[in-house]
């Protein structure tokens, strides 16, 4: 096994206990590596180095911050085209898709770098005569990182950089499924100058590595994105030893098109979020909400535009859909068709798997119409290329059906009516709304999460990560009499 196939803990490259294969979805026979699996005896050495650099690292200077940060987002963002089709390979978007999001996980580290300057407290003279108090931010320790399949890089960065930005240690659990990625930026980290295991990226099974890693009082800080079912749980392992956690889990965004919009702007909208990135986003739209008047014309749009878009290999020049990540997910997605079908609604085109001149996991983008907003369908995450339609007859009807799910983390309204765009703004239960835009779709220097199962704990991005990244002390002084 090649050395960048294996983990890295303690600032060693090391081989683990087994080892499990990268198949490429685009081409079942590419197989991109074999990668390390760790036992829990690695997850303890990781854990201890993981303590010991980070109180070498929160008392560093600022400065040194701020130049490991700059040099991981520019080689990120110089590297983004060899990096992003490796991502593209191993996931299923397609390549452009995947050098933008290598991109983007550069610029993450490069905003953190400079937040990483910023960490000014406050200071207040206190009810009490001849007492000052001072009010500052401290790293919390080390901090689990549980990161998704469907963006291995973006995801994983965004909460690997404030980590480090504000004086924490990392220890990265990546999904299975994408470990060439997460090896590659372990590569970027591990030439640093960070204190020896500062950051360890320990790939493994749920089983061996993650329960043990979020059930460890070693942790203080858990950062984790996947399924409700996991992130409830990492929650209840959590509360055993007080340690705080920032959970992004499921949704079931809708997007809403009103009786006066653009549908050329709603068909853009709707295609790009419920399609981009093969529907593998917590950010798609699965539900389109479609007022009765426009519901046929723009209906009949969105299977036309459907029909067009280009599925097949990620690396392949003008493929608009890559295929599915993997066999599992392919199989729900086709039983997910099938259960529209099976509750009423008309598959109107796709929700097939599709042969292409390579074996993969291909399958065409679904148009389900005449949908109701308390079916299966439309209650649980899809995360396939596929969306329902749910008519309606009015601007209230709509976003009730918007706000009608035990999810909240996105909503979109496709509108020419300031009124209607701002009530919906200002309604919308859900922790991002857009307005004429896709659903998929942030900015990294803003908040980001979700209501209700969508998150739980602080928000992720922007300046708001440092309130999960850090602790508040309270400082009182009384200085004397200087006479």
């Amino acid at each position: 096994m090649s050395n960048l196939n294996q983990n890295f803990i303690a600032g060693n490259w090391l081989a683990g206990a087994s080892d499990v294969a990268n198949i490429n979805p685009s081409d079942l026979s590419d197989t991109i590596g074999h990668y390390a699996q760790a036992d829990a005896g690695q997850l303890q050495l990781a854990l201890d180095a993981a303590a010991a650099a980070q109180l070498v690292w929160a008392g560093s200077g600022l400065e040194r911050r701020y130049n490991v940060l700059m040099a991981i987002g520019n080689e990120l963002i110089a590297r983004c085209e060899e990096l992003g089709t490796l991502l593209a390979r191993e996931e299923g978007k397609t390549q452009p898709e995947g050098k933008g999001e290598v991109y983007r996980a550069g610029q993450f580290f490069t905003y953190y770098a400079a937040e990483a300057l910023r960490q000014i407290g406050d200071t207040a003279d206190s009810v009490r005569d001849g007492i000052e108090v001072d009010v500052r931010r401290e790293p919390v320790g080390t901090v689990a990182i549980i990161s998704p399949w469907n963006f291995p890089m973006a995801t994983a960065v965004w909460k690997i950089a404030p980590a480090l930005a504000f004086g924490n240690a990392v220890i990265w659990k990546p999904a299975n499924l994408v470990p060439a990625s997460a090896v590659a930026l372990a590569e970027i980290i591990s030439r640093q100058d960070l204190p020896a295991g500062l950051f360890n990226l320990v790939m493994g099974s749920g089983r061996d590595v993650g329960q043990r890693l979020v059930e460890s009082p070693q942790v203080q800080a858990i950062s984790f994105t996947g399924s409700v079912p996991v992130g409830r749980g990492i929650a209840q392992a959590a509360v055993n030893n007080f340690t705080r956690v920032q959970l992004e889990m499921g949704s079931k965004n809708a997007l809403a098109v009103m009786d006066d919009a653009d549908l050329d702007i709603a068909l853009a909208c709707a295609l790009g979020g419920a399609f981009g990135s093969t529907g593998q986003k917590c950010t798609a739209s699965s539900r389109l909400v479609v007022h009765a008047d426009v519901h046929d014309e723009f209906v009949a749009r969105m299977v036309e535009g459907a029909n067009k878009m280009v599925v097949g290999h990620a690396l392949e020049a003008g493929t608009q859909i890559g295929p599915v990540s993997s066999d599992a997910q392919l199989q729900q997605n086709l039983a997910n068709v099938e259960l529209a079908k099976q509750e009423g609604g008309e598959l109107l085109c796709g929700g097939e798997r599709v042969q292409r001149a390579t074996e993969g996991y291909f399958m065409t983008p679904a148009v389900v119409a005449g949908t109701r907003n308390d079916w299966e369908v439309n209650r649980e995450e899809l995360f396939a290329p596929m969306v329902c339609v749910i008519k309606v007859d009015s601007y209230d009807e709509a976003i009730a059906t918007v706000n009608d799910t035990r999810f909240g983390l996105t909503a979109g309204i496709i509108t020419a009516s300031l009124a209607r765009a701002t009530h919906f703004r200002r309604n919308a239960r859900t922790g991002c709304v857009m307005v004429n835009l896709p659903t998929a779709g942030t900015d990294y220097h803003v908040p980001f999460g979700g209501r209700g199962e969508s998150s739980y704990g602080p928000r992720e991005q922007g300046q708001y990560a440092k309130e999960f990244y850090t602790t508040v002390k309270t400082a009182y002084i009384a200085s004397g009499n200087p006479l």
